[in-house]
């Protein structure tokens, strides 16, 4: 890799020439200094705990050969009320905006933003591979993955080579891809594009991914094309990374600034700002509630599968939906758009092929005539829909064990606790992640909101102890909600993590 080839389209000016200047071969790319090579590249990334910048004499001990760093010219790094977040550390004043002595004999490029840099530096360093796959983009507070689970069944099922990227794992048709460093919902730069060139290698066509607030607001997919951009919902989540629900969904609206063609929920309110990002590309609607290019209509809440007809296509025209619930109605339209879009036939009979993904409203089998649901709420949204979902099929009581992360936004979780009370039949509090924090007070603040609502709850700290209390108490025609983890398979203690799955919880406490 010759350093000019990776800073192509990248806005740039060399404020020491080393040896070789912008023509040197570079031996790999590194954003921790404990990973730098010998003739390697070093990006100084502020991060929301700290900043590269302070490990460039670390990067030259290790014999790296160019340098990355960052202007602060500027106070503000983006725009207010932009979407994008500044991620100086809490503590930061500025301390190396005017270095001028740069290690000697190592080039060292300045840029405006080093985030936004690295997007474009990684696809340069794998020859960008996105350039030959259609990508898909799905977006939003609720629904993401399962939205993109089923664009990926219903293209796959239609004869296509596909690639997903997202929180249940990266797979290339039903091959899970052993890929240990993509440890979030959108991967890092020099993640993403390593995993790009090997579903291109793998004669991928097309890509499914989620793309987090997160990825687009630290411009984890900046310079990316989508053919397709989907949008679910936008409700109260990630706002002790974005500060306020304006810069979250600003950020959410990225995407669409970055799409071709746009598959939007005509039923939530920022639908409107999503569009807006969209320039003159073409989009269409989806939705329940109201006229919608997409309208289902007709819908029935049958006990093993939903069906529905869509009002732009005849009377009788019936779509079977096999994973239950009224927001996977959503999810499908979601999907039916964004194959329309891209001019795929057989649509309904790839409807009717449609799984339900792990953690997401999965169903516990058992013989007790109960229904036992693990599924990934943990926003108030996400609440309320599984709940009144849950209504639409149960019988008997709904009773839900809630609980809320830790180190993560604290003012969901007495609206959470509401929520639960408001709709469930009775509501069991305990612990979800609770990483650093207490979990008693986690709880505490859930059952702020709890309380006041009048249903009768309880507090078991213990979620193994929790699932078991919860699964003792049902009769026939009652179901148990287990919200938070969904397809999780551990639980963050302090900084620990250890295995635990709701899923084999609820099964062992039947058996």
């Amino acid at each position: 890799m010759i350093l000019a080839g990776l800073l192509r389209d990248v806005e740039h000016s060399v404020l020491q020439v080393g040896k070789d200047g912008i023509s040197q071969e570079i031996s790999s790319i590194a954003i921790d200094s404990r990973n730098v090579t010998h003739g390697g590249l070093f990006l100084c990334i502020i991060g929301l705990t700290s900043d590269g910048h302070e490990y460039i004499d670390a990067a030259a001990e290790a014999g790296v050969g160019a340098i990355i760093v960052e202007k602060f010219a500027h106070k503000e790094l983006w725009p207010k009320n932009s979407g994008r977040v500044n991620p100086r550390p809490p503590d930061y004043n500025g301390r190396f905006q005017n270095r001028i002595n740069y290690p000697q004999g190592v080039t060292i490029i300045q840029v405006e933003n080093t985030r936004q840099a690295m997007a474009y530096i990684a696809a340069n360093a794998y020859g960008r591979p996105a350039e030959n796959l259609r990508l898909i983009g799905v977006t939003g507070t609720n629904g993401k993955t399962t939205t993109t689970h089923f664009i990926e069944e219903m293209l796959r099922t239609l004869g296509h080579k596909t690639g997903i990227i997202g929180t249940n794992g990266i797979r290339v048709g039903e091959d899970i891809l052993d890929i240990p460093f993509a440890t979030s919902t959108t991967p890092d730069p020099l993640e993403l594009q390593a995993i790009f060139a090997q579903m291109v290698a793998m004669d991928v066509k097309y890509v499914v991914m989620e793309v987090s607030s997160h990825a687009l607001a630290f411009y984890k997919v900046e310079g990316l094309v989508f053919d397709v951009g989907v949008f679910t919902n936008l409700t109260q989540d990630h706002l002790d990374l974005h500060g306020t629900m304006d810069n979250y969904r600003l950020a959410k609206a990225q995407l669409f600034a970055q799409s071709r063609f746009a598959v939007v929920n005509r039923d939530d309110e920022s639908t409107d700002t999503m569009v807006a990002h969209l320039g003159d590309a073409p989009y269409t609607t989806y939705g329940i509630d109201k006229g919608a290019d997409l309208w289902a209509i007709h819908i029935e809440y049958r006990p093993n599968k939903t069906t529905f007809e869509l009002a732009d296509e005849p009377p009788g025209f019936r779509y079977d939906l096999f994973p239950k619930g009224r927001f996977n109605v959503y999810n499908a339209l979601g999907a039916i758009g964004t194959a329309r879009a891209l001019g795929l036939d057989n649509i309904r009979y790839a409807v009717s092929q449609l799984n339900g993904v792990a953690g997401r409203i999965q169903d516990v089998p058992n013989d007790k005539g109960v229904s036992v649901l693990v599924d990934y709420a943990h926003s108030p949204d996400g609440v309320t829909n599984i709940i009144s979902s849950v209504r639409e099929f149960t019988t008997g009581r709904v009773v839900i064990i809630l609980g809320c992360g830790g180190d993560r936004d604290k003012s969901k979780r007495p609206e959470m606790g509401r929520i639960a009370g408001e709709l469930a039949d009775f509501c069991i509090l305990t612990s979800d992640n609770p990483r650093t924090e207490d979990p008693n007070e986690i709880i505490t603040q859930i059952e702020e909101g709890t309380k006041p609502t009048g249903t009768e709850y309880v507090i078991c700290e213990d979620r193994r102890e929790a699932i078991f209390m919860g699964v003792k108490m049902l009769k026939s025609g009652d179901a148990l909600i287990i919200a938070g983890k969904g397809h999780e398979d551990y639980q963050i203690i302090g900084t620990t993590k250890y295995h635990f799955s709701d899923y084999e919880t609820a099964s062992e406490a039947f058996g």
